[in-house]
């Protein structure tokens, strides 16, 4: 009688290539190919001995000490959890005031505002080309009564808030730091972000003033103006959100963003700023889509990257300058319309993703963003999935619980390594803002998007609802409607704002204005004054206009 094998005489100590040969090879596998989101070929085991390794001290090091691939503070999530920001703005001040507030009353810790077109765009509410988006996308805020209102009742000094806004981002920061000194708050004592990052503008999200030099400078004046003056505010969300979304690999995103850093640090450097004086009130902004472990580890990668290049590269002394500390938002491009109450479980996956990431903000898509602003209830469970991770699931109770993954660790440095490609061809262009006068991020990602899309239409990327398991029908869910009230509203309280204004201050404040672009001064302090005598968002970006000039896209693409 012949002598089967048994299946434990395979050696554990036989190399990879050993096991893949004798025993994976004899497995059928379920596809031709495995490849993440961003068209990276997965391996189908990582040990020490294909790539698993790691050097502790080099490259991981402990929570808090760089290069803060493991996080950027020493306790973490176990000292505090990150800030539950949920985005919010729709119709006039007052509507969004009242969804801060019912946010706030439901364990929200910070406070995340969208502005509408129209804010984003540089025009008021009764310019004839807001007509029909005033309040529609965002809330409406042109104006420092507009911020007085919006903010009533949440104290300055004690709730955070972050503001989505860009090529107006000066006007917006001007208002609410107006409001506090109006309040009498301290600018030392304000805190939050604005988001002010003009470069992706020009990559990705499309929403600008002025070309790209001028632009540039305007995001450095609030960085400049925050490093003297308010210590405990984030000049500028570095954001590779919109970028990801315009459907860039993971690695793209993460490139071109650390690149937009780079290229705003070279600008305050060239301001004569030191290093030491501005880096650590950068912040950042990422997406977090499906791949569950390509964003674990491009959070990992980024915290890496940016830790080099601070000390490497510029010479930064300390260790703030040198932490990339980010807010995170879950995939608006993943969500779908087809079955929307799978997007639940979608958020759930990317915001557990960001967490074991290790981000210090974090916003969680509502399932029904794909068709309309959130309705609450859809908000609420989108805040509650945020709860829950922070409170039942237990992934906060250990410091970077995946570190040490052959798998995880070799990612990050693949990630790493492939995003160091692009910042090497970038700086060989001359820096990031020429790389985006000539499109190449903007080319770079295009193609990216289009290969993503022949995968879906292949069915190699599976999109749940949409190219599989689909079902017959829409599926209905509530969704927010928003009228056309808040715009008349809107409009008439211009109006009459305008009328009560002092005309002399308001000419004087204008002047001024101008004056400050003409002369490329930092036009922040200015802004400051300006709004308080009733210069309007609308009127700020009409100077912008006129000095620095308008930008079209070049079509590049």
């Amino acid at each position: 009688m012949s002598k089967k094998s048994s299946p434990t005489s395979f050696s554990k100590s036989a190399s990879y290539e050993e096991w893949r040969k004798q025993r994976y090879a004899a497995q059928k596998e379920r596809r031709a190919k495995y490849e993440s989101l961003s068209f990276r070929q997965q391996p189908d085991l990582v040990t020490p001995s294909n790539g698993g390794a790691v050097n502790y001290d080099a490259d991981l090091g402990y929570p808090g000490e760089y290069p803060f691939t493991r996080g950027v503070q020493p306790t973490m999530y176990r000292g505090r959890l990150w800030t539950m920001r949920q985005f919010a703005g729709f119709g006039s001040p007052e509507d969004t005031n009242k969804r801060f507030k019912y946010l706030l009353e439901h364990g929200q810790t910070g406070l995340s505002t969208a502005f509408d077109m129209p804010c984003l765009m540089g025009y008021d509410p009764d310019h004839p080309r807001s007509l029909g988006e005033v309040g529609r996308e965002g809330v409406s805020v042109s104006t420092i009564q507009d911020m007085e209102t919006l903010f009533e009742g949440i104290e300055q000094d004690k709730i955070t808030t972050s503001m989505t806004i860009n090529c107006t981002a000066t006007v917006a920061f001007a208002f609410y730091f107006a409001v506090a000194r109006r309040r009498g708050v301290s600018f030392d004592k304000v805190g939050g972000t604005i988001q002010n990052d003009m470069l992706k503008e020009f990559i990705a999200q499309k929403e600008w003033i002025s070309p790209p030099k001028p632009s540039v400078k305007l995001v450095c004046d609030v960085i400049e103006f925050c490093a003297s003056s308010a210590p405990k505010f984030n000049p500028v969300s570095i954001s590779g959100y919109h970028i990801r979304e315009a459907g860039a690999t993971a690695v793209q995103e993460l490139a071109f963003t650390i690149a937009d850093g780079l290229a705003y640090v070279d600008h305050c450097l060239g301001r004569g700023m030191a290093i030491d004086s501005f880096a650590p009130q950068l912040s950042f902004f990422f997406d977090v889509h499906n791949d569950f472990f390509e964003e674990i580890a491009k959070f990992r990668a980024g915290r890496r990257m940016w830790a080099r290049l601070m000390r490497e590269r510029y010479g930064a002394k300390l260790d703030a300058s040198c932490k990339l500390r980010t807010h995170a938002q879950t995939a608006g491009v993943s969500l779908t319309a087809q079955q929307p109450v799978n997007n639940v479980a979608r958020v759930a996956m990317q915001a557990l993703a960001a967490v074991l990431g290790g981000v210090q903000s974090l916003h969680t898509n509502s399932m029904d963003e794909t068709l309309s602003l959130p309705t609450e209830d859809a908000v609420r469970v989108a805040l509650r999935t945020q709860q829950i991770i922070a409170e039942e699931s237990g992934v906060t109770n250990t410091i970077d619980p995946l570190g040490g993954s052959y798998f995880i660790e070799r990612l990050t440095t693949e990630i790493e390594n492939e995003a160091m490609e692009y910042i090497k061809q970038i700086d060989a262009l001359g820096g990031m803002l020429r790389a985006v006068e000539e499109g190449f991020p903007q080319k770079e990602i295009s193609e990216s998007a289009y290969q993503f899309q022949l995968e879906v239409d292949a069915q190699e990327q599976v999109i749940v609802g949409v190219n599989k398991f689909q079902e017959g029908g829409e599926q209905e869910i509530p969704t927010l409607k928003i009228d056309l009230g808040p715009e008349k509203i809107q409009v008439e309280k211009m109006k009459a704002f305008r009328a009560s204004r002092n005309e002399a201050k308001w000419k004087k404040a204008m002047s001024e204005i101008e004056r400050a672009c003409v002369e490329n001064r930092n036009v922040v302090p200015v802004l400051i004054d300006a709004v308080d005598v009733g210069v309007t968002l609308g009127e700020v970006s009409d100077i912008y206009r006129k000095v620095f000039g308008t930008y079209s896209d070049p079509g590049m693409l």
